[in-house]
């Protein structure tokens, strides 16, 4: 246990100290609003993509798509789950707050935090599965997600469910996997050396918001405590509670449970700024809920590596 709990305490502690190093950089001047929000369209639109494609590069096995399958179904319960939580605990909220809280307890940081620390524990096979939580992941952020923050149903949120990066990016990945197509080094050297920028670029992004974030206003409003509980703790446990007593293959739990118990997602506060809804609640739920993930992260994804 105490290996577990240290192998994964130094992962994430190195990504922490990517995003102190992102902290400071805006501190001096070098990292602004207009560079941390490109930085994200990098990450989101080539980065993420090419991590995927590049996770799904290997020599087809059924047992692996055994496991892919399993982990969709997986991520897919956790989130709609998590979803009917959501409204039940903030349906008698103002609106403002209500969406952003919702927000906060269904959407993890699964890709800027979950893929390194999948990758860096588990190896190919952490971002193999991890894929697959992030493909439910943009399915459920461009519907139910859109629709939490806009408050209106927009018919272009069910065409981004299906045509964005991450779900497109998962698509390419498996037809590869499925068929067995190795890309040529021209192509796949490119793919891979973009795929490298997706630990450093998302914690440096990071850093900014934390930069930003009335951190003082969030530890003192319980609601946002609670939220963030439910997203670091509750949530987590309930899930790897579920994984182990269905016996799900270990490396396709360990791989959901480091998506699930990955902090708020940076999504909160861009589309509570895009919506015009508690930007520095959202901005402060994001920061805060990283910097305890410093903890609940090592104890949780520690647990479940000796466990499973």
């Amino acid at each position: 246990m105490l290996s577990s709990f240290t192998d994964v305490g130094q992962q994430v502690l190195v990504l922490f100290i990517l995003i102190g190093v992102g902290a400071l950089l805006t501190k001096l001047g070098f990292i602004t609003e207009k560079g941390a929000a490109s930085m994200t369209d990098v990450v989101l639109y080539a980065v993420t993509p090419c991590v995927i494609i590049n996770a799904f590069q290997r020599e087809y096995r059924p047992e692996l798509l055994g496991g892919l399958l399993t982990a969709l179904l997986c991520a897919f319960l956790i989130m709609l789950g998590s979803v009917l939580l959501a409204e039940l605990l903030y349906r008698k909220k103002a609106i403002s707050r209500a969406v952003v809280l919702k927000f906060s307890l269904v959407f993890s940081n699964c890709g800027f935090m979950a893929l390194p620390l999948q990758e860096a524990v588990l190896g190919k096979d952490g971002v193999f599965y991890g894929a697959a939580y992030i493909a439910v992941f943009n399915i459920f952020m461009w519907t139910y997600g859109l629709i939490t923050m806009s408050r209106k149903t927009e018919l272009r949120s069910a065409l981004k469910a299906i045509i964005n990066p991450g779900v497109i990016g998962t698509l390419i990945g498996v037809l590869l996997f499925i068929f067995s197509v190795k890309l040529p080094p021209v192509i796949s050297s490119p793919i891979r050396f973009l795929a490298a920028l997706n630990t450093p670029v998302p914690m440096l992004v990071i850093g900014y918001h934390l930069m930003h974030a009335d951190l003082k206003k969030v530890l003192t409003d319980k609601d946002a405590y609670f939220a963030m509980a439910m997203r670091l703790i509750l949530i987590p446990l309930a899930s790897l509670g579920v994984l182990y007593l269905c016996k799900v293959d270990p490396t396709v739990s360990a791989a959901v449970v480091i998506a699930v118990s990955s902090p708020v997602a940076a999504f909160t506060t861009m589309m509570s700024a895009k919506y015009r809804r508690d930007t520095m609640l959202s901005a402060g739920i994001v920061s805060a809920s990283a910097l305890f993930s410093l903890i609940t992260m090592p104890l949780i994804v520690g647990l479940a590596m000796y466990i499973l």
